[in-house]
């Protein structure tokens, strides 16, 4: 499978870019979304120092066909909304690859995040193209199932070794035993284990988005 980022530049018209643009110090997070076969539907999180303003304007744009607020607090609200014109669902709905949440939204740029076939994204950026989306890609990685980066032994046992508690806090189940349990000599158990935690914690970094370099950012 095929990992992507993806940068979306919102044109004028749904809710969520022009709000956004006219509020750049707020972020909008879609929590939740569900598309129709006309309106959308969605929850969206907004923390921004003026969340009234935010809201009184999100409330009367004509994209907006329905809001109600589920839950607030200082400089932060939760919204479920219905909008007429959900780009972003319509997209993936035609390309058949789901976004992934959360999305997040700041000054008319979307972040999203979408793992699938290639040709299945290939056809979500075809869809941007035709709904008049600008994006970039921010990043694009093959992604592996877990069974294909560890041996069926090594499996077995790190996952015999989380039933019997080995990496709880604090451990219930210390080396030695987990040894007795699944019949192995406790250093062939040891390296198992390490070799098995060696691949998923560097398939883990691996799959974190790339860090930019600060000092190289600067110049």
């Amino acid at each position: 499978m095929t990992q992507a980022r993806l940068v979306v530049d919102l044109p004028d018209g749904p809710w969520v870019a022009d709000v956004s643009r006219e509020f750049p110090a707020a972020t909008f997070q879609v929590i939740a979304a569900l598309p129709g076969d006309g309106p959308g539907f969605a929850l969206v999180w907004i923390t921004a120092p003026d969340v009234d303003a935010v809201l009184d304007a999100m409330e009367s744009h004509p994209s907006v066909t329905d809001m109600s607020v589920m839950g607030r607090a200082d400089h932060e609200v939760t919204v479920q909304f219905e909008t007429s014109a959900p780009m972003l669902l319509i997209a993936a709905k035609r390309s058949g690859i789901p976004i992934e949440m959360p999305v997040e939204i700041e000054n008319g740029d979307a972040t999203i995040d979408v793992t699938g076939a290639h040709d299945r994204l290939s056809e979500l950026g075809r869809q941007f193209d035709e709904l008049g989306l600008n994006f970039r890609v921010k990043y694009i990685q093959e992604r592996l199932q877990a069974s294909q980066l560890l041996t069926e032994t090594q499996q077995d046992l790190l996952l015999r070794a989380v039933e019997e508690g080995y990496y709880d806090t604090p451990r219930t189940c210390s080396l030695t035993e987990l040894a007795d349990r699944v019949d192995l000599a406790k250093s062939t158990c040891s390296e198992t284990l390490h070799r098995a935690e060696e691949v998923v914690v560097k398939q883990f970094v691996e799959d974190l988005p790339p860090q930019v370099d600060a000092d190289a950012a600067a110049q």
